[in-house]
């Protein structure tokens, strides 16, 4: 059954974004980056901070998997991103069967503080009679991550994340400086949340 193209995502995409990387790779753990992780911690967030028309994920178990595939074809050069964008990209069968697509991504996608790994948000999803750890920064590493970048759309996620959730702006820049930001990169993110700060006093 196809669904209608939906550009607000849902729980229920992120657990079938598991489902189809965990079943590809057979793997026990998929992490979730990018805007949409925030369904794990917070799934049913303002609607403008859902509205994407994809899923970035990687599974947990990449490097081996490429390594495994290696082996089999010394003159393959496999990447589980592509092989995640070839089955699950945009304009796929499972795009048009469940109106979103998955964008293969990799550890070094997102910029996140160097221990965002302690600070994990985690749900275990059945996938075939077998549980399956979905795995997502915390919320304010996902906006430290929107500061890295800082488009347009970026300061409004960070804008309306704050406007429904008020940050910590202390904590937000201590895990700025905690990024391995270019001095640029890392002097416009300050500045952003310095002006969220006093917009707010």
């Amino acid at each position: 059954m196809k669904s209608e193209p939906s550009f607000v995502r849902t729980f229920e995409d992120l657990v079938e974004t598991v489902k189809a990387i965990a079943r590809l790779f057979n793997t026990d753990k998929v992490f979730i980056i990018g805007s949409q992780s925030i369904l794990l911690s917070w799934p049913d967030a303002p609607a403008i901070l859902r509205t994407s028309g994809e899923i970035d994920a990687y599974p947990g178990n990449a490097k081996i998997w490429e390594i495994t595939r290696k082996n089999l074809d010394p003159d393959d050069e496999p990447e589980a991103s592509e092989e995640i964008n070839a089955l699950f990209g945009e304009g796929s069968t499972f795009h048009k069967e469940h109106g979103f697509y998955i964008d293969g991504v990799d550890e070094n996608t997102a910029r996140l503080p160097k221990d965002w790994t302690k600070r994990v948000i985690q749900k275990e999803i059945e996938v075939d009679g077998r549980k399956v750890l979905a795995v997502a920064p915390c919320p304010e590493d996902v906006i430290v991550s929107k500061l890295a970048r800082l488009a347009a759309k970026d300061k409004e996620f960070v804008e309306v994340y704050h406007a429904a959730r008020p940050l910590n702006a202390e904590l937000i820049v201590e895990r700025v400086k905690a990024t391995n930001l270019e001095p640029a990169l890392q002097a416009r993110a300050l500045n952003f949340v310095h002006r969220l700060a006093r917009r707010a006093q």
